[in-house]
């Protein structure tokens, strides 16, 4: 009774309060509050507030869909076009971040420049094509006609906006790369890299013929070593889960359906007067040939075309997947020539796939009401378990997919997906654990910091026996006698090479060998497997009096090629790196 005393006496208060709440909402309704926030963001994305909307993103997955369509003759599926989204999306935050440096570089194009690249001694080449005279001199009446025509206006505008866009950029590429010039001197340096080389001897001491008894490792040399080098254990953000599939697997009605089809085509590939037609529109799993081949050198799938007539064709061939039709076109003694044609046997799009993905979904479904492996042990399915790391397609026991990490990256533990169609399977996945990024703790570490310092050790052990040996005898025929090795020996070794002939990938040796001069023994050098004396028998050093022009011009673009590359990537890179990017793809492409 008390209560409801309470609520008697507080009516009026609750009535007032009712109104004033209803009030709010009517008057949050007229701005239309709601349908905002449910809406959620209005644009894909941003980068440092520089908005990217859902249609520049759409107009440049037009772009490389009409693109993919014209090269393959096919559309995407799902996989690739989860890798031309992500594209897409590089592709624009990347020009976001080139606009706004220009911006800060003060770069621009003048009205002036527009004209000149249009209408000037030397026009771009879109106005060549356009207006070039069969002499390759320009029409100059014909283009004033062009640029006066009221019915062009329009034409010019978009014309002006990409000129000036390309100009802009031009000056853009042209600031970077005036700063990676290739002088005389690195042209020289690396003519001289390249034609370099040496005779040499070694004695080759390997770390693992150390005996392992002699190395001991301390708890203190392992945390030493994680604390000196602990940015080697940085990790990505990363992720565990575990997945059920369905395959894609031809049934044997698909098998069938494709035996009928092919066997149907058999009388109407006899008779078709233009082989390559009939391949190209039957879609023939193999390209058209019609060489004339020897007849030793027919493999035994192919051979029955031995057996029938010139015209005729063989009975269906099967094997692994594929099903075949062989066309004898002329025989001579030795030789025949023929054309092959084939078709895949390929799950039904209908009877067989639909029926698969709607398991798939029924299974995501159902799993999203109960439990993961609760379903999947309702229904008898194999669980079986996977790992990703951000930013790297590559998913353990599944391969690559961009779809499966654009799931993970915006999922949290206990998420459960829709079905994912990859080219072989359906899968449907459960994510177990989400590791943030950092520094991975020492005792996750521990057992793989053990074997990189007992590595150490072992390198240690062997350059101070080479040291040893070295300070004792100054012939390597005694070292190599003393340690038990051998004597090895490399001619014309280049400076430039990383590997050396009987002793694998050593660039640091041989970076060490041209330091030597001619007769010269070294110390005991630290390679990548094991320690190595050398002594340089010969040596030829290139002389750069011998760089011809040609030469020198050649190695001059190779190396602008080479470091425009890189600069251009870590360039990029930094500039995300500063940039404040904001991505709301998981929210807007969601579903």
């Amino acid at each position: 009774m008390g209560v409801m005393e309470k609520m008697r006496k507080g009516t009026g208060v609750i009535l007032w309060v009712l109104i004033f709440s209803f009030g709010i909402l009517w008057m949050l309704q007229d701005t239309d509050l709601f349908s905002v926030l449910q809406k959620g963001p209005r644009s894909l994305g941003a980068v440092n507030g520089e908005k990217i909307s859902l249609d520049e993103y759409n107009s440049r997955m037009q772009y490389f869909t009409q693109q993919h369509t014209r090269q393959t003759g096919n559309s995407m599926n799902p996989e690739l076009r989860a890798q031309y989204q992500q594209r897409a999306w590089e592709a624009l935050v990347n020009s976001k971040l080139i606009q706004q440096k220009m911006d800060d570089l003060g770069i621009t194009v003048t009205d002036q420049e527009v004209v000149d690249m249009i209408s000037g001694e030397n026009p771009v080449q879109f106005i060549r094509q356009q207006f070039q005279r069969e002499d390759g001199t320009i029409d100059r009446a014909a283009l004033q006609a062009a640029i006066d025509a009221p019915e062009n206006t329009q034409m010019w505008i978009r014309v002006e906006q990409q000129l000036r866009q390309q100009r802009r950029q031009q000056k853009m590429s042209n600031y970077l790369q005036s700063s990676m010039r290739v002088s005389d001197y690195e042209v020289e340096q690396e003519y001289i890299r390249r034609n370099t080389t040496a005779d040499v001897s070694f004695v080759r001491f390997s770390y693992g013929d150390v005996d392992k008894s002699e190395i001991s490792v301390s708890e203190e040399d392992l945390r030493t070593y994680y604390e000196n080098h602990s940015d080697k254990y940085k990790r990505k953000e990363s992720y565990r889960f575990e997945y059920v599939s369905f395959d894609k697997t031809p049934t044997k009605q698909d098998t069938m359906r494709t035996l009928n089809d092919i066997k149907e085509l058999r009388s109407d590939f006899a008779s078709a007067e233009n082989d390559s037609l009939f391949l190209n529109r039957y879609q023939s799993s193999t390209d058209y040939t019609a060489e004339l081949v020897p007849k030793s050198d027919i493999r035994e799938l192919y051979r029955s075309v031995l057996d029938v007539a010139e015209g005729e064709v063989t009975e269906v061939i099967r094997d692994q997947g594929r099903m075949y039709l062989l066309k004898k076109k002329e025989e001579t003694a030795s030789k025949v020539r023929f054309v092959v044609f084939s078709l895949d046997v390929k799950a039904d799009p209908v009877a067989t796939l639909d029926k698969r993905a709607k398991k798939a979904d029924d299974f995501s479904y159902f799993a999203e009401q109960e439990t993961f492996t609760g379903e999947a042990e309702r229904r008898s399915l194999s669980v079986q378990e996977g790992f990703a790391t951000k930013g790297n397609n590559f998913v353990s026991g599944i391969g690559q997919s961009r779809q499966i990490l654009n799931f993970l990256e915006s999922s949290e533990p206990g998420a459960i997906s829709k079905t994912i169609e990859l080219p072989n399977l359906f899968v449907v996945l459960h994510v177990t654990e989400v590791t943030p990024a950092g520094t991975q703790p020492f005792e996750e570490v521990k057992k793989q910091i053990r074997t990189v310092v007992k590595n150490n050790k072992l390198k240690q052990h062997a350059v101070k026996q080479a040291n040893t040996l070295a300070e004792q005898y100054d012939n390597l025929e005694t070292i190599a006698e003393k340690s038990g090795n051998e004597v090895m020996t490399v001619s014309s070794l280049s400076m430039n090479d990383a590997t050396i002939e009987g002793a694998g990938r050593e660039p640091k040796v041989v970076g060490a060998i041209f330091g030597l001069k001619k007769g010269a023994y070294s110390a005991a050098i630290e390679g990548t497997n094991a320690a190595f004396i050398v002594k340089v028998n010969e040596l030829r050093k290139a002389d750069v009096q011998n760089l011809t022009p040609q030469v020198r011009e050649q190695i001059r673009r190779e190396l602008e090629q080479s470091k425009n590359q890189v600069f251009m990537n870590t360039w990029i890179e930094q500039l995300k790196e500063e940039a404040d990017i904001e991505d709301n793809r998981d929210r807007l492409l969601s579903g």
